[in-house]
């Protein structure tokens, strides 16, 4: 067994990471049955898609504040606030009356989700380093999915019911606010206002470039991803799949199998490289996406799902681990928060992106586009990552071995 799990600080952490999942893809399988609710308006096959990404919209333009706030005021209290607004914030979908009152309440969410993500990014780098760092960003994703697993599935058995009932999912947050608060200690500011330990961490030359490199391709991979969430219950309902557990299956396949992977992923990046890995992660996505294209039945959907779910667990740790290895101690609040902003625009803006393409082209016309996006993203970041300069103490990808810390 893996030390790094015996530190109640890792498990902290990765129940924090945890409820960032919950905030969109949780009322995944409500959307139709929301819909047919507010049938009355107009506006409501728009509003209700965003439904899943409206709290990205706020965290876009939140995050980098909170993360700038997170390194001047400290990471505990930003951190136990945001858990506040997400257990009110989250549950008001189960009384408010109106569609554009829920959307109201899914922007206000945003504000504790941005609080969270960037609170608990910036302590992965306060309370760890070197391969530690790496592993439990792994462990936090694969937390992070098998949590969305349980209440993506939870939901759909949930919206069979009452399309309100996934709502009360996010009262978790209330349920955890004692243990976070008790296993997650301010970490000891140095006089530069770093973590103490972390102070021998210097920054990687032209990190600030590899910091753009990192929030622009992971905001891109969302634009595409988020397809996924928005637009598959309705891509279902269109292949005669009408049972909201169906769409609670396929985003369960999707989220253990990105559990998974990010587990191994922290195992084998090293034999990957700095560029394999995410190109691996890009190529699994465009299967994934290729296969919903042409798939009509619910095991070719979570299939389909299960390689989106791999390669967005071999991504999505790439990001933040490349960015929180080349960045100083000072400065890891700002750039979780860059990283984060990045991250939730790319969710906000999926559906005003594939909404269009699905009525031209249909949902396997949009799907194919996706596809061949991720190929794109491949080609391109694997240019852009030769062209960096290799790392010197540091690798942008692979934590380095502990023997090469100085």
């Amino acid at each position: 067994m893996d030390r790094l799990l015996l530190d109640p600080r890792a498990w902290g952490l990765m129940f924090a990471a945890m409820l960032t999942i919950m905030s969109n893809a949780t009322i995944t399988p409500s959307l139709p049955g929301l819909e047919a609710r507010f049938a009355d308006d107009p506006l409501a096959p728009m509003l209700t898609r965003l439904l899943i990404t409206a709290p990205s919209l706020l965290v876009a333009i939140v995050a980098p504040f909170a993360g700038g706030l997170t390194d001047r005021l400290g990471r505990r209290k930003p951190l136990l606030v945001g858990l506040i607004i997400y257990a009110v914030a989250g549950t008001a979908g189960l009384y408010l009356n109106s569609i554009e009152a829920i959307l109201a309440s899914r922007l206000f969410l945003g504000l504790g989700v941005a609080a969270i993500m960037t609170s608990q990014a910036a302590l992965v780098g306060d309370y760890f380093e070197g391969p530690a760092r790496g592993r439990l960003l792994g462990y936090q994703m694969a937390a992070t999915n098998l949590g969305g697993l349980i209440f993506v599935t939870t939901a759909g058995v949930l919206a069979s019911w009452d399309a309100r009932l996934p709502f009360a999912i996010y009262g978790l947050a209330a349920l955890l606010l004692p243990f976070l608060a008790a296993v997650l200690p301010e970490p000891v500011r140095d006089a530069d206002g770093g973590a103490a330990h972390a102070g021998q961490d210097d920054a990687e030359p032209g990190w600030q470039a590899t910091v753009a490199i990192m929030s622009i391709a992971a905001g891109l991979t969302f634009v595409i991803f988020y397809a996924v969430p928005t637009q598959v219950p309705y891509h279902l309902q269109a292949e005669g799949m009408t049972d909201p557990r169906a769409a609670g299956l396929v985003m369960g396949a999707m989220m253990l199998a990105a559990a998974l992977m990010s587990v191994i992923s922290g195992w084998i990046r090293p034999w990957l490289g700095r560029i394999g890995t995410p190109v691996t992660g890009y190529l699994s996505l465009a299967i994934g996406f290729l296969l919903l294209s042409l798939g009509h039945s619910l095991p070719v959907a979570m299939l389909s799902t299960a390689f989106i779910g791999t390669g967005l667990g071999l991504c999505m740790p790439t990001f933040i681990t490349t960015a929180l290895n080349v960045t100083p101690a000072r400065h890891r609040g700002l750039v979780s928060g860059l990283v984060t902003a990045a991250i939730f625009l790319g969710q906000f803006l999926s559906p005003l992106a594939s909404q269009p393409l699905v009525s031209h082209l249909g949902y396997s016309g949009a799907f194919s586009v996706g596809a061949m996006g991720y190929v794109a993203l491949a080609l391109l970041l694997a240019v852009t990552l030769r062209r960096r300069p290799q790392p010197g103490n540091k690798s942008l990808l692979v934590p380095t071995p502990p023997a090469q810390h100085k």
